[in-house]
């Protein structure tokens, strides 16, 4: 290092110092770049995430919708049902209170 400062004599220091300068400002704008590139990246990625929560939201609601609907017929059925078997219970005891008279 040394030698490296011995060598330049003292009439290059303000060309090395605007060298030294330009380089600084070329190393930042490239960087500056190279962020914002990735960063434009990562929105793209974030956005193409979103759209892909969008649409299994979506395929959600659609099921759940197609569920709900199922379970409401399910619960209609089971009413009829529990009709059904509470008739059939009275017609049971009728039955049974006709075959006690019987005997």
């Amino acid at each position: 290092m040394m030698t490296l400062l011995s060598a330049i004599s003292d009439a290059d220091w303000p060309v090395a110092a605007i060298a030294i300068a330009g380089i600084a400002f070329v190393t930042i704008v490239v960087s500056v770049a190279i962020w914002q590139i990735f960063g434009t990246g990562r929105t793209a990625i974030q956005g193409h995430h979103d759209q892909e929560y969008r649409k299994l939201v979506d395929e959600l609601s659609t099921v759940q919708s197609a569920a709900t609907a199922e379970l409401q017929r399910t619960n209609e059925a089971l009413a009829q049902l529990r009709g059904q078997i509470e008739e059939l219970e009275r017609d049971v005891k009728e039955v049974d209170r006709v075959l006690k008279a019987v005997e």
